[in-house]
Order: structure tokens, then C-alpha cells, then sequence
């Protein structure tokens, strides 16, 4: 799971202010990936950061704000993350592959617990819903990725296969915090494997 450096919100223009906006959004996606977004109330999330509620209000508009924040900032990390695998790679498959390696390695890094987006979405099911739409507009930017990914690798057809490899990850990601991670992180390896060699 990356962590929140930034996200929307007001800003302020003072050190102390924007010291405050990051122990926020710090404090409210520690405990929203931990613990869940319906669970964790305002009041708690204001004492665990050291703010006043009046503080979180100057920044945020509620609490919904303050979820698009976190998954906009989870949406950040993942894009670099993904940037960073496809610098580090020469060819189309290295590049695919290092993306795929990233993803098992966050499954295996302590504290895991699934997917951020998944876990938004179960508590967000209305599809009109600001929180639910910023979930279906980040996995459509990695769907769109991993098939173009796919297609420069010349698994085709390469929206089948994009499809396919989402699919495989978010299994991953539900496996991997109610199992053994390093077992989940290899077999989601292997069927990544399996898709660059055409099997589909």
C-alpha cells in the first residue's frame, strides 16, 4: 500500500497549516487501510493527528473528502510505482514483469490488507457515489496500462489478456492478506508467467 504524500483538500498557506493537512491525511489512511472507512469516525481521526475538528474542516469539506484524499494519494503511489517498474525494464516483457514483481512485493510487505480500491468500493457499492467513481476511474487507468503493457509484450488479444491479468491481480490481492503472502506473490507470478507465454 503506498502512502499519502498529498491528495485534494484545501491548502494552507502557512508551514503550520500544511503540517496539519499532512498529519490528516497521514493519520486518516493509516487507519482507513487498517481498519476500514465506515468503521473510523471524524472525532478519531481529529484526536489521532493532534488537530482540532474545526482544523480537519478547514481542509476538508467531511469525511468523504477526506476519502477521496487518501485514495487519491493511494492512486498517486501506484502510478509512480508503476512508472518506476516500467523505467527500470529494457523490453516490453521485463517491463510487464517488473510491474507484476511490484504487486508481489506489495502483497508480501507487512500490514498488508488488500487492495485500497477493493476495500473502498465494498463500503461505496452505489455507482453515482464520488468515492465509488475515483475507485472505477483508477482501475480503469490500470487496466488501460497493463493491456497496453500487454500488447507492446505481443500477448494478443491484448484486451483479453489485460482483463485477465486485473483479474488475476485483484485475486491476488484478496489471497494475500487471508493466506501466506510469499505463497499468493509467487502463484500470482507464475500465472503472469503464464499469460506472457500465451496462456490464456
Amino acid at each position: 500500500m503506498s502512502r499519502v504524500t498529498g491528495g485534494t483538500g484545501g491548502g494552507g498557506a502557512s508551514g503550520g497549516a500544511s503540517d496539519a493537512r499532512a498529519r490528516l491525511l497521514g493519520t486518516a489512511t493509516e487507519i482507513f487501510y487498517a481498519e476500514g472507512i465506515h468503521s473510523v469516525g471524524v472525532d478519531r481521526i481529529v484526536a489521532e493527528a493532534q488537530v482540532t475538528r474545526a482544523t480537519l474542516y478547514r481542509h476538508f469539506s467531511g469525511k468523504d473528502e477526506l476519502v477521496l484524499a487518501y485514495l487519491a494519494g493511494a492512486d498517486s503511489g501506484i502510478r509512480a510505482q508503476v512508472a518506476g517498474a516500467r523505467a527500470g525494464a529494457d523490453t516490453a516483457v521485463e517491463r510487464l514483469r517488473a510491474v507484476a514483481g511490484s504487486i508481489a512485493e506489495g502483497i508480501r510487505s507487512p500490514g498488508f490488507r488488500g487492495c485500497a480500491f477493493l476495500n473502498a468500493v465494498a463500503e461505496y457499492p452505489d455507482p453515482a457515489h464520488p468515492i465509488h467513481q475515483a475507485v472505477v476511474a483508477h482501475r480503469r487507468w490500470f487496466l488501460e496500462t497493463v493491456t497496453e503493457l500487454l500488447a507492446e509484450a505481443g500477448c494478443l488479444p491484448a484486451d483479453r489478456a489485460g482483463r485477465h491479468l486485473v483479474m488475476l491481480r485483484d485475486g491476488a490481492m484478496a489471497a494475500g492478506c487471508l493466506g501466506d503472502p510469499e505463497a499468493v506473490a509467487e502463484t500470482f507470478l507464475g500465472a503472469v508467467e503464464g499469460i506472457l507465454q500465451g496462456g490464456l
